[in-house]
């Protein structure tokens, strides 16, 4: 990161639109909503929709809201690239000095925007700025701000440890959720990846995301390069969006689980094979792999299950017409 005297501070320009890329595949009426909340705001915006081939008419019925609107732009895929790849597409049609990276299932208020950039302005050591996300019921949403989930704080978390050593900082979960909210903005090792509002400059400094990244923890990559190049991350309690999360992957859920725990692999030896010994790492990528075995055969059994319920169903509604 440079030097703070060569820090530049940027003043919006009323004029100068904020880009806004989102990611869509199969989201339903959410991409939508999504984007009409994204073209309500007070600030000028530029919205980039990266299909990722969707076969629903998620996209169809977006754009037809904005027909021959010039502040929307639309990429589609052949297939499906994945988040990381999509994302970077949209970097060649940015403008200004802010990027907002929006999940399609998440709905912001018209002044989100003005927020974010009031706050990056005031602290242009910020590469990055998250909000507060809720659930629909208002609930906050784990992992809107966040500790690197580091192999050990992993274990920690796997095995509720944390309940069993409260006192202790070794044992502290890396979701920060059921902490209470700061009064102001604070610095955290990361945010979530359904909503990052990041500097142009800073991002021309760290380069986009990693590609090798298709599903999950591309977002915690780029908050870990971010700091590694001296910049800061910044948590703000008090602009508040909403997250209907799991709106694009509902329906293939085993497919999310693999490239979760595939991303969760590369993480970890990308950014810690230097900090664990050989064997542990070892320990470590079998211990993820268990993980998927275990969370994938739970899927299929509830899956197997809610399927002989519904032909035993089917069979006792016809045995009763008979």
């Amino acid at each position: 990161m440079k030097d703070e005297n060569q820090i530049e501070t940027v003043a919006m320009e009323t004029e100068t639109p904020i880009s806004v890329i989102i990611v869509n595949y199969n989201s339903g009426p959410l991409l939508a909503r999504c984007v009409q909340s994204v073209m309500s705001s007070t600030m000028p915006v530029s919205t980039i929709i990266v299909d990722n081939n969707s076969d629903d008419d998620s996209l169809t019925k977006a754009l037809a809201l904005y027909k021959n609107d010039t502040r929307l732009v639309t990429i589609r895929n052949a297939v499906n690239a994945g988040f990381a790849h999509a994302s970077n597409q949209a970097l060649q049609h940015i403008k200004g000095n802010y990027l907002l990276f929006l999940n399609p299932d998440c709905i912001i208020k018209p002044d989100t925007l003005e927020k974010m950039v009031r706050l990056m302005n005031e602290n242009p050591e910020v590469a990055m700025a998250g909000p507060l996300i809720v659930n629909p019921d208002g609930s906050e949403q784990r992992g809107c701000r966040r500790t690197i989930p580091t192999p050990w704080r992993s274990f920690v978390r796997a095995f509720g440890l944390s309940r069993y050593f409260q006192k202790s900082p070794r044992f502290k979960d890396f979701l920060l959720h059921k902490e209470p909210l700061p009064e102001e903005p604070v610095d955290v090792e990361a945010i979530s990846g359904a909503f990052m509002f990041v500097r142009k400059s800073a991002l021309d400094e760290v380069g986009p995301l990693d590609e090798g990244y298709f599903l999950h923890c591309e977002d915690l990559d780029w908050c870990m390069r971010f700091r590694q190049k001296g910049w800061r991350i910044l948590f703000d309690p008090d602009t508040v969006i909403t997250h209907f999360k799991g709106g694009c992957s509902k329906e293939k859920h085993i497919f999310v689980l693999w490239h979760m725990h595939k991303g969760m692999i590369r993480f970890y030896t990308k950014f810690f094979k230097e900090r664990y010994p050989g064997p542990l790492m070892w320990l470590v990528v079998i211990g993820v792999w268990l993980r998927f075995a275990v969370l994938a055969g739970h899927h299929a059994f509830r899956k197997s299950l809610a399927g002989f319920q519904t032909v035993k169903t089917k069979m006792h509604a016809h045995s009763r017409t008979l």
